[in-house]
Order: structure tokens, then C-alpha cells, then sequence
């Protein structure tokens, strides 16, 4: 028997240490290749580790909580095989009966862990829409076929129904909402709007047959789409599925969707009768120490380096986005935009993009000692990798999404909703939040008006979304009720001057008060 350790390996781009956040197997476990051994906390992203041995876990090295360097054991993996013996291939296991999913096909080893190490498809992955396919509806008993071909059809529509519900519900994270039902049968006749009349054959028969239809179509109306492993992650957690805002291509419950509305709670916990210390203790005894690691101790050097570095001027712009809400609702009843979340934000990425192109020093950065002899130089950009700050469990974090530039508004909205749902479920990687040219935070989703905030290192200009509600605006010598918001841009001096900054905040703002602007 051969047992072998598996050391850190720098997973990222020079990172020397990094912390065991927990470990998903134990001793005893068989693993093979690939397998999921544990997640670590970089100062960047959470990481999953595959891995590189097939046998048995003989030892746990390292506990949880526990940094460690790169290049230290962390686990050992036996091959369970004598030296001297030949391996043997165990007999196959017979497939365990697996229900069909409501959208395309499940992978062979789906349990509690979706499709790879990832935790399931990404916003604007999956199967296409003609490839869906529905598992068999079994009749109940004493319902006809007549009535079981109504409710079949009801069904396709409550489906469709729920993928837009869940689109715009999307809009508000901090919001519960609940679908409404709909009356799709009349009992005291058996009609069934918009999906034929069923001959009756006598009052009585119709009120039962009426009651049959309504109690199955209540059942569809009110069902939740979810994968059959996410249901049961959803069991394991206690959180009833009709509570989770979708963010899936055609509306149903992900599993990251499930860690987001986890974390949330965890968060909104009340907990204010036990937060206060007893008084009898000394205060010295009710103070908390919080570690700062991982993500929260680099992003504190990152955000005193720039504001101690990059000499920050900031500049702000109220803005009718009337017209920009008007274009989101029109996009949202789009066929070419069904099932993908839809915001403000979109019109807003789009906007600084197209700004950018017309200031193009806004997208660059200051290098120091670019020449070897103390100098400095710009580094203008012609690409666009646009950052998104996001709040997470962990800590903020800001992935940009690549080359956005060549991105068309569909495309844009996937990356955003790929990109948001990836944050939430701590599955950023390194790479993703590396080379930012430009960022944006959207702090209005939190109810804030506008900010000052600071930019994000390697980068000489941030921008932040304020929230949109109406008030009283002055249009055409009239006071009219009109969505406004406010924009906050904050730009390093040394490179983008008052009047570069002045002019590209009031380009981006032009695009928000007049979307068909990017159509030139």
C-alpha cells in the first residue's frame, strides 16, 4: 500500500498561503481523481481543490480554520493496494433510478452536488428551449383524458408564467414575492380559459370534473422549478423553494440561489436580545476579536494603498432614467430576453462602455517606474474588462467580465447574471477578478442615493449607481413625477483631470436619459 500527500499548490497568480475552510471528505473516504478534497480561502476567492490521487483518505492534516503556506500537506490518500499486487478493477455498480429533471438531462453522478465542482449550470448555461423535455404526467384516478389533455396544456403556460415572474422578481433580492394564482377553470361550468370547453355530460359530472382541473392546475400554478438535487439540498437546509428568488435560464430555483438565500437569512437573523453582553462582566470579556484574513485582509491593503496612492476627486450627476426603466420593461417582455434577468444595471454597463470609447483615459492605468529609472507612465487601454463590485459572505470582491466591449446586449446581461450568481456562491476565481480596466458598484440595490468610492487598484476611475425612484422633476417648465437617480464617479487625478471626469460622467449619464443613444 502506497500513501501519498497531497500539498497546497499555488492556485493562484503568486499567493504563498491560504486558509482550510472545510473539508468535504474524511478519513475512511474513497476518492478518485477530480473529487472534490476541500474548500480554501485565499486573499482572493474561495477555491474548490480536485483531487490528484484515487484511493482512500487515511489522514486529515491539516484542521479546519487552520493557514497554511503553499507547498505544505494538507491530506494523505492511500491507494489501498499492496506493493505487490495487481490492481483490481471493481465490478460495475448498477445505475441508481435517478428522475428525470424538468430541463434536459441530469449528469450520471448527480446527488447532492450539481453538475461539477462548480455547483451547478451558470446563468445562461443549459439546454436550448427545443431541446426541453417533460418527465410523464400520470392521471389520477377518475379524471379523463379530456381534462388530463387540459391541465397538460395549462401546464406549458403556468411554466412560461413562472419564468417571467421569477425574471422580474429577480429585480429585488431583498423582496419575497409570491406568484399569484390564477382561476384557469370556471367549476360550475368547466371552461377552461384559452385552452378549449370539455363536453359535459351532466351538472354533476361537471362540478367534478371542474374540481379535478382546478385542483391540478392550482398544484402546476404554485409549483416551483427546481432540479431534483436542488430540491433536496433545499431539504437539507430547510428553506422552502416558493421563499428563493430564481435567477435560472428558464426560471427555476438554482443551487446557487439556495447558498444566496442562506446567506441572507444567516444575515437578517435577528439577533439584537443576544448581542449585548451581560454587564456584570468586565468589558474587556465582551469585546469580539475577528481575525482579518483571507479576502477582508486583502482588500484592506488593496483599498489604503489607493486611497494613500491614487489622489481621488469625485464627481456626481442627477439623471432622469425615465426612459431607461421604459427600455428595461420593454426588454423584459422581449422573446429574445425571456428567462434572463434583466436591470438598470445593463443600460448602465452598456453606457460606460460606450463613454469609455469617447474618454478613452478613464480606461487605463498609472504604472510607476515604468522605465526602470523612477518614471511613471499611462497605460490606455483598448479593451474593456468591465469590474462589478460585489458584496459577498466573504468580503468584496470585484470579477470583471472580459473584453465587454464585444459583447452584445444579450450577451452582456448573461455575463452580468453569470457573474452575479458566481459572487454570491463564493465560486469566483482568481483570474476573474484580474486585469479590471473600470469598475462599477451598483450601491442603489441597497436603497443608497450616491457614495464616494474608492478605486479599485490598477484602475484610475469607479462609478456608483445609485438607486432609482421617483421624484419631482422639472420637464419642459412642468414639475412631473420622473425616476432619477444619482451617479458617483470617483477618478484618479494624477491621470483623468476635472474636465475628462466631468465629460465622461455626462456622456454615461446621456445614454441613461436616452438609451437609443447606443444605437449609433
Amino acid at each position: 500500500m502506497t500513501v501519498k500527500k497531497f500539498n497546497l499548490p499555488d492556485v493562484g497568480e503568486g499567493l504563498t498561503e491560504a486558509e482550510v475552510v472545510a473539508w468535504k471528505v474524511k478519513p475512511g473516504d474513497t476518492v478518485a481523481i477530480n473529487d472534490v478534497l476541500c474548500e480554501i480561502e485565499t486573499a482572493k476567492s474561495l477555491v474548490e481543490l480536485p483531487s490528484p490521487f484515487a484511493g482512500t483518505v487515511t489522514e486529515l492534516l491539516v484542521d479546519e480554520g487552520i493557514t497554511v503556506e503553499v507547498g505544505t500537506a494538507i491530506i494523505a490518500v492511500s491507494d489501498d493496494q499492496p506493493d505487490d499486487a495487481a490492481p483490481v478493477t471493481p465490478a460495475p455498480e448498477a445505475a441508481p433510478a435517478v428522475d428525470t429533471p424538468l430541463y434536459g438531462k441530469l449528469p450520471a453522478d448527480a446527488g447532492d452536488a450539481e453538475s461539477g465542482p462548480s455547483g451547478g449550470p451558470l446563468v445562461g448555461s443549459g439546454p436550448k428551449a427545443d431541446a426541453v423535455k417533460r418527465r410523464p404526467r400520470k392521471r389520477p384516478a377518475g379524471v379523463s383524458v379530456e381534462t388530463a389533455a387540459v391541465a397538460e396544456s395549462a401546464e406549458g403556460t403556468v411554466q412560461d408564467h413562472q419564468a417571467v415572474l421569477a425574471a422580474q422578481a429577480a429585480e429585488a433580492p431583498f423582496e419575497h414575492r409570491t406568484t399569484p394564482g390564477r382561476a384557469v377553470v370556471d367549476p360550475a361550468t368547466g371552461a377552461s380559459a384559452g385552452a378549449g370547453t370539455t363536453t359535459l355530460s351532466s351538472p354533476q359530472a361537471a362540478a367534478s370534473r371542474g374540481a379535478a382541473i382546478s385542483g391540478t392546475i392550482s398544484g402546476l400554478v404554485n409549483k416551483v422549478l427546481a432540479k431534483p438535487p436542488v430540491r433536496k439540498f433545499a431539504r437539507d437546509l430547510g428553506i422552502d423553494l416558493a421563499d428563493v428568488v430564481a435567477t435560472g435560464q428558464r426560471g427555476e430555483v438554482t443551487r446557487e440561489d439556495l447558498v444566496s438565500y442562506q446567506a441572507q437569512r444567516d444575515a437578517e437573523h435577528d439577533q439584537a436580545d443576544t448581542f449585548w453582553g451581560a454587564s456584570k462582566k468586565p468589558q474587556e470579556q465582551r469585546t469580539e476579536r475577528v481575525p482579518v484574513k483571507g479576502v477582508r485582509k486583502a482588500t484592506a491593503k488593496a483599498m489604503v494603498d489607493s486611497a494613500f496612492t491614487a489622489p481621488h476627486v469625485s464627481i456626481f450627476v442627477d439623471v432622469d432614467a425615465s426612459r431607461t426603466m421604459e427600455f428595461v420593461k420593454r426588454l423584459k417582455a422581449s422573446r429574445d430576453f425571456e428567462g434572463i434577468k434583466v436591470s438598470p444595471l445593463l443600460i448602465l454597463a452598456k453606457a460606460v462602455i460606450w463613454a469609455a470609447a469617447r474618454n478613452p483615459s478613464v480606461n487605463a492605468t498609472w504604472v510607476e517606474n515604468a522605465d526602470g529609472n523612477g518614471g511613471a507612465e499611462i497605460q490606455i487601454k483598448h479593451f474593456m474588462n468591465l469590474g462589478i463590485a460585489a458584496a459577498t459572505p466573504r468580503g468584496l470582491m470585484v470579477p470583471n467580465i472580459k473584453d465587454a466591449q464585444d459583447l452584445s446586449l444579450k450577451e452582456l446581461a448573461l455575463a452580468l447574471n453569470e457573474l452575479a450568481t458566481k459572487a454570491r456562491a463564493g465560486k469566483t476565481q482568481p483570474a476573474e477578478m484580474q486585469g479590471g480596466s473600470l469598475t462599477i458598484t451598483n450601491i442603489g440595490a441597497l436603497g443608497i442615493d450616491t457614495g464616494t468610492p474608492i478605486i479599485n487598484p490598477g484602475e484610475v476611475a469607479i462609478i456608483a449607481f445609485g438607486t432609482i425612484k421617483q421624484k419631482p422633476w422639472v420637464l419642459d417648465g412642468e414639475v412631473i413625477p420622473r425616476w432619477i437617480t444619482t451617479l458617483g464617479g470617483s477618478f484618479d487625478h494624477r491621470v483623468v483631470d476635472g474636465d475628462l471626469s466631468a465629460r465622461f460622467m455626462a456622456d454615461v449619464a446621456a445614454i441613461l436619459e436616452e438609451p437609443a443613444l447606443l444605437l449609433d
